[in-house]
């Protein structure tokens, strides 16, 4: 006798992409917006009739994405004599990896600071950091900060830098010690943008 199914997952709220392979398949057309149809259970010939497609084509492509482990099945029924499952996105968004596009030649580090080269890998180092916190988002105290500031004012520049790396040294020095459990990343980025790039 045929036995029905239902599993109650857990989503996270982002899956880091880091593997090539897995990102290929999430890449091929149609599928992004099959994951998220998906946020839901759904099963591949409810999908299939939102987008006037088979349910064959459907669940190849579901089918897909669950062998990469992007969607998983969460129950099964029978229905008419026939198996009917229903699967769900493992994640709410995807996040794909710098370096799955990174450029080859030159080193990654570079040890200028003012550099944009030093920026765009810190930029790339916090993208993959947060997106490796995984299920554990939701749970982890974090905190972005942002702001904009005018240097128009060349002699500024120096008194604002002066000034921001008193404030970090401060928080190292009240705050710093030995890794723990509890032990944060603090990532300071500043940048010039254009007057229509200010959200207010």
């Amino acid at each position: 006798m045929y036995k029905s199914f239902c599993i109650i997952p857990t989503m996270q709220s982002v899956l880091l992409i880091d593997d090539v392979s897995q990102a290929d398949v999430l890449m091929r057309p149609g599928r992004a917006e099959l994951l998220r149809r998906l946020v839901e259970p759904r099963s591949c010939s409810q999908i299939a009739d939102e987008l006037g497609s088979t349910s064959q084509r459907v669940y190849y492509h579901v089918k897909a994405l669950e062998g990469a482990g992007l969607a998983t099945k969460v129950s099964e029924t029978q229905v008419r004599g026939f198996r009917e499952a229903a699967y769900q996105a493992v994640a709410q968004s995807y996040w794909l990896s710098p370096r799955l596009v990174q450029l080859s030649g030159g080193p990654r580090v570079t040890r200028d600071r003012m550099s944009r080269n030093y920026l765009l890998n810190l930029a790339e180092e916090l993208h993959i950091e947060v997106g490796r916190l995984g299920a554990r988002i939701d749970e982890t105290p974090t905190v972005g900060l942002s702001a904009h500031v005018s240097l128009a004012d060349p002699t500024r520049r120096g008194e604002f830098l002066t000034d921001l790396q008193t404030a970090i040294q401060q928080l190292a020095a009240k705050y710093g010690g030995p890794a723990s459990d509890e032990t944060y990343r603090l990532v300071l980025a500043c940048y010039p943008i254009s007057k229509g790039e200010i959200n207010v």
